[in-house]
């Protein structure tokens, strides 16, 4: 008899964080709007009290800020923002990159060539979100693969900030070929257990690529 996937219960407050997280995330909110409880209230279909709740866990995740006496509003990075998120992430990156290789195996190996097969094939459809998702889903893997499990709750800690990393330093990218390109020498010295190879280049690429996003924010708001 073939198996049947369990079906998931999710609470309205999870679907609408979920909803929410994605808006802010997709690029469709632009960074330091405000978001106000009735707008969202009549957009989602569910209660002010739903959509409060929904918008008190991204303020967790760091995507949303309540102002006082104006409200809640997406998230602005500043370049200082970007340079301590880029920083934290290659540290906890690093110390998971040597610690994947040092344990790599082959279930290991095929778990690692399948998410880069992902990234690869929303790198060929263009996909933005995809790409996103695959982008991070690499990354996420080194940290699981690390069996550090108190490396892994820091790094669950600023996870969905690290996704607008991602997202935002793609954004700079015009060809999607490239961030394939950045992954493919990461994934070769991972899989051939090479820890010193392969925090050389997680520790090249986290750094190369958030000073990247830092200068375009500081340019950006020097132009205003």
């Amino acid at each position: 008899m073939s198996t049947l996937k369990p079906i998931v219960r999710r609470s309205t407050e999870e679907i609408a964080t979920e909803s929410m997280r994605e808006y802010i995330l997709g690029g469709r909110a632009e960074v330091g709007s405000r978001l106000t409880e009735f707008g969202l209230s009549e957009s989602l279909q569910i209660s002010r009290g739903t959509v409060r709740s929904a918008l008190q866990r991204l303020t967790g995740e760091g995507l949303v800020r309540l102002v006082p006496y104006t409200g809640w509003e997406v998230i602005r990075l500043s370049g200082h923002d970007v340079w301590e998120l880029y920083t934290l992430r290659a540290s906890l990156e690093v110390l998971a990159a040597r610690l994947a290789a040092q344990k790599m195996n082959d279930e290991r190996r095929q778990e690692f060539r399948a998410v880069f097969d992902g990234l690869s094939d929303a790198c060929k459809n263009a996909s933005s979100r995809r790409i996103r998702d695959s982008d991070y889903a690499f990354h996420q893997l080194i940290v699981q693969s690390a069996e550090h499990q108190r490396l892994r709750e820091q790094y669950r800690l600023i996870e969905q900030q690290i996704r607008l990393v991602i997202a935002s330093s793609n954004a700079l990218i015009s060809e999607p070929a490239e961030i394939l390109e950045q992954h493919r020498p990461m994934l070769r010295a991972l899989i051939a257990g090479d820890a010193d190879e392969a925090v050389k280049l997680i520790e090249h690429h986290a750094l190369e690529e958030g000073e990247k996003l830092r200068r375009a924010i500081e340019e950006n708001s020097a132009d205003r």
